[in-house]
């Protein structure tokens, strides 16, 4: 089961230290003029391109994000289950993220929450953020000073927002993926972020990548709202490792949902996320005898052999495990799983 496999002067000095790491990506030089300005903030741009969404009737929220900067979604992605999602980007005062829930949270709307977020900021000319709430309200601000091009679309259910693009038309294709494409949240905000990519993204190149799906009780163990958290922070195809991950992250997703259920001794309820876990992933030992398990608890004896038998074929050391295992113990005295367990 899940829990048995998986136990994710002062100035000169600090600019030295900036263009040192940035040189390891060959971005240094880039930055080194701006950073060195007296007019400059203290902090790099975050330049990129990202979407804010919200999927009300599934109880979902999102952000996904990219960009020519390291580990992008360590600073513009937050999000909060039944609160809402924020991305604060553009030499980004990260306090937004969590400033912005909680006027959200206060029952702000997105726009009277961006206004105020503005409103004693010190360098707003220079930000850019994006807001959805749960019912779908949006709202995107770039302000006059953002490192063109610049811009973003909102509409229910979404914000896109970018600078340093290559165009607007970067915007325009993500809006337009988002809103044509089906499926999940989570797979929505990829086609956005792929779509912006095709029409040339960021204009510095591309690096990294995140994204983030919040729902209630949909983290491990039904303890957290992360149903999905991945980020890619440094590759040199980031979209392509995203999709790899998004894989993984589904599949995580509806085993965390089939496992709480099944904890919670809602077995049947369980079954149907446990099922779609392994439509994801027919090939995952661990999976397999987790399905085992709940079909088994559902009242599908035979079921459960069938999903233990293809379980332990893939990997042979779950055998020992199987067969001191109590949520298995109404099999214990049948002959197919003697001889699959090796008893």
């Amino acid at each position: 089961m899940m829990q048995r496999f998986f136990m994710g002067g002062e100035r000169a000095c600090l600019l030295a230290l900036a263009t040192a790491l940035l040189s390891l990506s060959g971005r240094g030089q880039d930055y080194q003029n701006e950073l060195a300005s007296p007019e400059a903030p203290g902090s790099l741009p975050v330049s990129t391109f990202s979407i804010v969404a919200a999927d009300p009737a599934a109880g979902e929220l999102g952000v996904a994000v990219a960009s020519r900067f390291f580990a992008v979604g360590s600073v513009v992605p937050w999000a909060k289950a039944g609160v809402g999602a924020v991305a604060t980007q553009s030499f980004a005062n990260t306090s937004f993220g969590w400033r912005g829930l909680e006027l959200l949270e206060k029952g702000m709307a997105p726009e009277e929450a961006i206004r105020e977020l503005l409103r004693n900021d010190d360098n707003p000319t220079r930000r850019q953020v994006g807001i959805v709430s749960p019912d779908g309200k949006s709202a995107t601000y770039t302000g006059e000073n953002c490192i063109p091009w610049a811009g973003g679309r909102s509409g229910p259910n979404y914000a896109v927002q970018g600078n340093i693009l290559t165009g607007e038309a970067v915007a325009l294709a993500m809006e337009k993926a988002f809103l044509e494409t089906g499926g999940a949240l989570a797979e929505r905000m990829y086609a956005a972020l792929l779509a912006g990519d095709e029409q040339g993204g960021d204009s510095r190149g591309k690096q990294s990548a995140a994204l983030l799906v919040v729902k209630t009780g949909a983290g491990y163990g039904g303890y957290t709202d992360r149903a999905i958290d991945i980020r890619v922070d440094d590759h040199p195809e980031p979209f392509r490792e995203l999709g790899r991950l998004l894989n993984f992250g589904q599949m995580n997703y509806a085993w965390n949902e089939a496992w709480t259920l099944f904890t919670g001794k809602k077995f049947a309820e369980a079954l149907p996320p446990m099922e779609r876990t392994a439509r994801l992933a027919p090939e995952n030992a661990e999976v397999l005898y987790d399905l085992a398990v709940i079909r088994l608890a559902a009242g599908k004896a035979e079921a459960a052999l069938e999903a233990l038998k293809k379980s332990l074929a893939l990997n042979p050391q779950l055998k020992k495990q199987a067969a001191g295992d109590n949520d298995l113990a109404a099999l214990r005295e049948n002959a197919q799983f003697r001889a699959l367990v090796g008893n």
